[in-house]
C-alpha cells in the first residue's frame, strides 16, 4: 500500500505518434515500390523493413508541424501535419535518407550557408540539379527556421536549431526526388556545434507502409 503511495510518477514527456508509428516501433516499405523507384534515385540498397530509433518533432510557423522518424537504416519518415494532430490532418509524407553532414567549422562560414548556400533557385548534388520548392513572393527566399525536439529510445531529448530548403526533381511517371538541404545548429557541452545536413527522399502514401508493431 505504501509503495502505492509514494510511487513517483512518470513525468517525462512521450515522444509524439502517428499512423501506428512511435518509438521503439518498426515499419515496411513496399518492396516493389522501392524497387521500381531506387534505380532514379540518389540512394542505393535502401531497407524495406525500419526500426524506429527516435522521433522528431518541429512547429512550424503556419501552425503546423512535422514529424520525423528515425531508422536503423540512416534514413527517417516524414510526416507533415497542418490544423491538428490526427492523420486527417497529414498533408505530406517522405522517406527520406541522409546523403551527407559535412561540419561548419567558423562563424563566417555558418553566415554565408544561411544567407546565401542553403536558398538557391536550384542546387546542384552529384551532378544533378534539383529546383527550389519555397519559395518567396520576392527575389529572397531564406531558408525555413524551425526548432526540432528530438526523443531518444534511452529516454534522453535534445533540441536542434534548423534552417532548411526545400529542392525536387522529376522522376518517370509523374514522381519527384526531394533534397533537403539543412543547417543545423545545437549546444554540446556548453559549445555549438554547426553542420549541414543533405538528404534525399521521395513521397509515400499509406498503401506503401505496413506497420508491424
Amino acid at each position: 500500500m505504501f509503495d502505492k503511495w509514494f510511487k513517483k510518477k512518470d513525468t517525462k514527456p512521450k515522444a509524439p505518434e502517428i499512423m501506428g508509428l512511435y518509438l521503439g516501433g518498426s515499419f515496411e516499405i513496399d518492396k516493389l515500390k522501392l524497387k521500381l523507384l531506387e534505380p532514379q534515385l540518389m540512394i542505393d540498397g535502401a531497407a524495406t523493413q525500419h526500426l524506429i530509433q527516435a522521433v522528431g518533432e518541429a512547429h512550424l510557423d503556419t501552425g503546423g508541424k512535422i514529424l520525423r522518424f528515425y531508422t536503423d537504416d540512416d534514413a527517417f519518415l516524414q510526416v507533415v501535419l497542418d490544423g491538428g494532430d490526427t492523420e486527417n490532418h497529414i498533408t505530406d509524407v517522405k522517406l527520406w535518407y541522409f546523403y551527407d553532414t559535412t561540419t561548419v567549422g567558423s562563424e563566417s562560414n555558418w553566415n554565408t550557408l544561411i544567407s546565401s548556400d542553403i536558398s538557391q533557385p536550384t542546387y546542384q548534388l552529384d551532378s544533378t540539379n534539383y529546383t527550389r520548392v519555397w519559395n518567396a513572393i520576392d527575389d529572397v527566399s531564406p531558408p525555413v527556421a524551425v526548432t526540432e525536439k528530438t526523443y531518444e529510445l534511452d529516454g534522453d531529448m535534445s533540441e536542434t536549431d534548423q534552417f532548411m530548403m526545400l529542392y525536387e526533381r522529376p522522376l518517370d511517371d509523374g514522381n519527384f526526388e526531394s533534397l533537403l538541404v539543412c543547417g543545423e545548429e545545437k549546444i554540446v557541452n556548453h559549445n555549438t556545434d554547426r553542420c549541414l545536413v543533405r538528404s534525399t527522399g521521395f513521397d509515400i502514401s499509406p498503401a506503401d507502409i505496413t506497420i508491424n508493431g
